[in-house]
């Protein structure tokens, strides 16, 4: 590091190990603090992610050349003493324990704000009593020496401070910067895949990582009972380590002429504009970014209703239907309600209109002690 280090407005840790919506928002939001002017770090523990190369020219992005977590408590203590940042944003729980533990050996008064976007009981529901442990004890200790804790949701926020016992004062539900002109423009993009380029048939989508969390297994049953009475098609957009099992469920179900896992799409937004139903299948969330750029889009929506944020992004089902997480008869059920009587899409974009880049900058900013009304 040179011998007078720039001091950053904002730094910003984060781990970029894949191209899915954390990645996006989080770029979405740096770039935006670049805008309004204020010199950014992104410091970075994986730099795997396609979406750095859509970073603002003022946003700095440097690589702690570590690989996990668990080894970058020396470079970010060395980052912190060499630059001490007046504030710093960090993204996902384990790094926000890292944050804290480096703060304090650094020896800097660093502002510490933590982003939380999934709701931690439900991710560790399906852990055994050990591996709880090993996940609460240390949030447990760390969460109350963080000086504030952005939540994603209400029921992450709520699940957070029962978690961890910190004030409620010290957490603020601040919505995801989801919605840019930049997603509008890529959807208009050319139709990138067959049945969208010459449609002769309804077409479901899916998006997300193919993993246990996303339960598209559960969304292919449905997609199976459905395609019993209509004629359809649907796309799985993602990777992941169930990729595998998904596909010979899809060969089991008989329907390798009806859905399709083309992989990771880099503008998942010119799927989901031409398509005439978006489905969210989670078992657990904490405000799903593709259900809320789906609905940008105006197009009709049905989800799980997993903690957290489908209900409260779909106004506890006013505005689209919620279905119990794995009923894949009830989510095949509302597919089918929604493709006979689609909403009107005004009614989707007006729900949404929250989730802007600017509105969401505004409260990171204050949490960050840069605006008017800093918790």
């Amino acid at each position: 590091m040179s011998e007078h280090p720039a001091v950053p407005d904002i730094a910003i840790l984060a781990s970029f190990s894949g191209e899915g919506g954390v990645e996006r928002m989080l770029v979405n939001l740096a770039n935006e603090f670049a805008e309004r002017n204020h010199r950014v770090h992104l410091l970075l523990i994986k730099s795997t992610s396609r979406h750095l190369k859509e970073l603002h020219p003022g946003v700095e992005a440097i690589s702690l050349g570590s690989r996990h977590t668990a080894t970058s408590l020396l470079p970010l203590i060395s980052y912190l003493r060499a630059h001490r940042p007046a504030r710093m944003l960090v993204v996902k729980d384990r790094a926000g324990r890292l944050a804290v533990r480096a703060r304090a050996l650094a020896g800097t008064e660093t502002r510490l704000v933590l982003r939380l976007g999934t709701n931690l009981s439900a991710s560790l529901k399906h852990r055994n009593l050990f591996q709880r442990w090993l996940r609460l004890w240390p949030i447990r200790h760390a969460y109350p020496k963080l000086d504030h804790i952005i939540a994603v949701s209400k029921g992450v926020a709520d699940d957070t401070i029962s978690l961890s016992g910190v004030a409620a004062a010290k957490v603020s539900v601040i919505r995801n910067p989801v919605l840019t002109p930049r997603v509008r423009e890529l959807a208009q993009s050319a139709a990138p895949h067959p049945w969208l380029k010459e449609k002769t048939l309804p077409v479901v989508i899916g998006a997300g990582r193919l993993t246990f969390q996303k339960d598209f297994a559960t969304l292919i049953r449905a997609f199976s009972r459905l395609s019993e009475k209509r004629q359809l098609r649907m796309i799985i957009l993602g990777e992941g380590d169930q990729r595998s099992a998904l596909q010979a469920l899809i060969d089991e179900l008989g329907l390798h002429d009806k859905v399709d896992l083309p992989g990771f799409a880099e503008n998942p937004y010119a799927y989901m504009a031409r398509a005439d139903l978006f489905v969210l299948s989670s078992r657990w969330e904490g405000s799903p970014n593709v259900l809320t750029e789906a609905m940008l889009l105006g197009v009709p929506v049905v989800a799980t209703d997993c903690p957290s944020g489908p209900a409260e992004i779909l106004q506890n089902g006013r505005i689209a239907p919620l279905v119990p997480m794995g009923d894949w008869r009830q989510l095949a059920d509302a597919m089918e309600s929604i493709l006979t009587s689609p909403p009107d899409s005004a009614l989707l974009v007006d729900a949404v209109k929250d989730y802007t880049v600017e509105t969401s900058a505004d409260g990171y900013l204050a949490a960050l002690g840069l605006g008017s009304n800093t918790p």
